[in-house]
């Protein structure tokens, strides 16, 4: 009896204890923290918690192996910092460049191609999972890795150590 009241009593609080999480996690994106680049031109965009939520999820499923808090394996020197994503040519610090860097990806230059290294929508045989990626996923995707730096500032990205 002791055993099953004190069962229950663990089980209780992890479940307060989730509860309470997820709704700081929530009021943690408020309009201004969801409000994301467009395009290039400087048009802006609200991102849903939908949209929020459906992002991140697509970005631990399939991109946190060489991404993981915005870092990248493969490139220490480039991470998904605000400032990187800002100086890279062309800038995808709006949710239309990394779309199109996740379809056609190219060096932090702009220079080179890199679709046979990097994984993109076209390649099956790189990283299949990517090519089943959805226009709205893409877009959710990079709304999720834009909003990072606010929520998480330095840890994301890993500051300023791009070439």
């Amino acid at each position: 009896m002791l055993k099953r009241l004190f069962l229950t009593t663990i089980a209780t609080l992890l479940f307060a204890f989730q509860f309470n999480i997820s709704s700081a996690n929530a009021a943690e994106l408020s309009e201004s923290i969801r409000t994301v680049n467009l395009n290039d031109q400087g048009e802006k965009i609200v991102l849903s918690l939908k949209q929020v939520k459906q992002g991140q999820r697509v970005f631990v499923d399939k991109c946190t192996y060489c991404h993981k808090a915005g870092l990248t394996k493969t490139n220490p020197n480039v991470g998904l910092g605000a400032e990187a994503l800002a100086n890279a040519e062309p800038a995808k610090d709006n949710i239309a460049g990394i779309v199109e860097y996740l379809k056609n990806p190219v060096t932090y230059d702009g220079e080179t191609e890199i679709y046979e290294l990097h994984p993109n929508t076209t390649r099956s045989d790189l990283y299949p999972m990517m090519r089943n990626l959805t226009e709205e996923e893409m877009e959710s995707v990079a709304g999720y890795i834009l909003i990072q730096p606010e929520l998480r500032g330095t840890m994301w990205g890993g500051g300023k150590v791009y070439n």
